[in-house]
Parts: structure tokens; sequence; C-alpha cells
């Protein structure tokens, strides 16, 4: 089985991407790409990105998920800390994330340290959440082999039966990361694929050093 996808082409021209025009801070670019690719349209969910690990098998891996907070710190999303990403972090805090927004022709990719993140804040977030998402929390051993389907939904209907009327407690092993960046990467398209790369680099003296890379 083969497909050619060379002529799949299309040229980049919406925007541009210059040194003069960015601010000394990048979670500050960061907040402005995410208010236009919002105002714009055409992604239905904005907030998806993807965390990129190194297990312990030495092996990278990607996996989407949404962002549910970013501060001048960093980039927080929430997951269960026994996941294989959970336990991949736990060996190798040293992570990536990447936003992909094609209506604007603009990636985000943000290299940085994830850590736990307080769990009053855990718990404020998972109050937050709808209550069938709160008892998911509790029935997954994410990343687990199960037998089938049935196993999660038959404990699904347990959880309902056994918190009927009561509150769910967020569960130890669930929480929140926040990614603090120390290098992010804004990323424009352009004609002829000669795109805009600026590169911020976080210093000893904790300033950010902006760098144009090559396309």
């Amino acid at each position: 089985m083969q497909k050619d996808l060379s002529n799949y082409r299309r040229s980049y021209e919406k925007k541009e991407l210059l040194e003069s025009e960015v601010p000394e801070n990048p979670m500050e670019l960061f907040q402005k790409w995410f208010f236009e690719v919002e105002k714009t349209g055409g992604v239905e969910e904005a907030n998806a990105m993807t965390v990129s690990t190194i297990g312990p098998d030495g092996y990278p891996k990607n996996r989407v998920v949404l962002l549910k907070k970013y501060t001048h710190e960093g980039f927080i999303f929430y997951t269960n800390y026994n996941s294989e990403k959970g336990k991949a972090i736990a060996a190798c805090p040293r992570v990536c994330l990447s936003f992909f927004w094609p209506n604007m022709e603009r990636q985000v990719i943000v290299k940085g340290n994830a850590e736990k993140i307080a769990e009053n804040l855990s718990d404020g977030y998972f109050e937050s959440r709808p209550r069938g998402s709160k008892l998911s929390a509790l029935v997954s051993a994410q990343s687990e082999v199960v037998s089938g389907r049935e196993e999660l939904e038959e404990a699904l209907k347990k959880l309902e039966t056994a918190y009927r009327g009561k509150t769910v407690p967020r569960p130890d092993h669930w929480g929140g990361y926040i990614v603090k960046p120390v290098s992010v990467e804004f990323w424009q398209g352009r004609p002829n694929r000669l795109h805009d790369r600026i590169r911020y680099s976080l210093q000893n003296d904790y300033d950010w050093k902006k760098e144009r890379l090559a396309p």
C-alpha cells in the first residue's frame, strides 16, 4: 500500500513575524497569538496541544491534551499521574509542547520542565469538571490494559451508584502539571517556504534572548 503525497502543497501568505514587532516576553506573544486564533475561528479546540515525553524505554511519545491555563510562569494541563505520560514525566521532567493553528498558518513549540502544581489548585479545577468526568477519573487506570470497554462501563455504573447524592473526591493520582518553558519558538508560515521562526531562550538572569532561525 502506498500513496504519493508530494503534491499536497499550499502557499502560506496570511501573516508575518518580524523581530521589530515581538515583545520581550514569549508569554505575551503566546497570549496575543492565542486570542487571534480564537477570534479568527476555524480551530475547534485552540487549546489542543501535543505533549512529548521520553519514556523509560528511551522512546519519545506524543499525545494531544488540552491546555487548561497559562500564566507568566508556564502552561498547565491535567492528567492521571500514574498514566504513561505521568510516569515518563516522573522519570524525565523535560518535555515539549507544540501547538498547531492551521487557520493562522502558525505553530508554537515549547521546551520546558514539567512539575506538579499545588494540590489545592488541582482540587479547584477538579471541582469545576462535569460529574461524569470526575467519575471517569476514578474509574480509569489510565494507560493500563483492560479486558474491554464493558469493564470500564461496568465500573462507571458502580461508581455512579456509590456516589449518588455525594461529592466525588479528586483521586490522589490525578492532578495538574505546569510546564515552565526554557525555550519558546514561534513559527509563522510565509510564501515559498521562507517561513518566519523566532525563538526565545531563557537566560541565566531570567531574561529572554530572541533569535531568528532559518526556515
